[in-house]
């Protein structure tokens, strides 16, 4: 029987800490979906389409590793794909907190759903999509912001990153 997770979550945008959690949910399951979520509580700096495009760009090396869009429930596309395990990476406790509650509730509506937590590389600790977000809001100049997003940001998508910010 085939091991396939789901890592839902909004990616806006794509980080390095992502892509490692990705990375290493991929060494673990037969396919990883990464599912770019619509979250009615968060305003996005991109939409689903713009951040799944970079998502998919900076995993595209790893065979296993699918990338969709889902407007609803993660357990919703989880019984869609076949899919039984829900990976998340974990920064530190609240990031704990947060996701054991997320887990319940998961369970209580999936009672197959299980959640894998990674705990993030030490590297990847201050990395946040919410940190990025702001990096580009701030006045820095092009060439400062690129190379200050390079600690963030998986290389091959940043300059579609910038881009994509430039459009905003």
């Amino acid at each position: 029987m085939k091991k396939i997770a789901v890592f839902a979550g909004s990616f806006d945008p794509f980080t390095l800490g992502h892509l490692d959690v990705v990375k290493r949910a991929s060494a673990l399951f037969d396919t990883l979906w990464i599912v770019v979520a619509q979250n009615a509580n968060k305003k996005n700096l991109f939409d689903c389409v713009t951040r799944a495009k970079m998502a998919k760009k900076a995993v595209a090396g790893l065979k296993n590793v699918k990338v969709a869009v889902h407007e609803g429930l993660t357990v919703d596309f989880m019984k869609s794909v076949g899919a039984d395990f829900l990976v998340r990476g974990i920064r530190g406790a609240c990031d704990l907190d947060f996701e054991q509650s997320v887990a319940w509730n998961n369970k209580t509506l999936c009672s197959s759903a299980e959640t894998v937590l990674l705990l993030s590389a030490s590297e990847h600790l201050a990395v946040s999509s919410s940190v990025v977000r702001e990096l580009l809001l701030c006045g820095e100049s092009l060439a400062a912001k690129k190379k200050t997003l390079a600690k963030f940001v998986p290389s091959n998508i940043l300059n579609e990153l910038l881009t994509e910010f430039g459009k905003i």
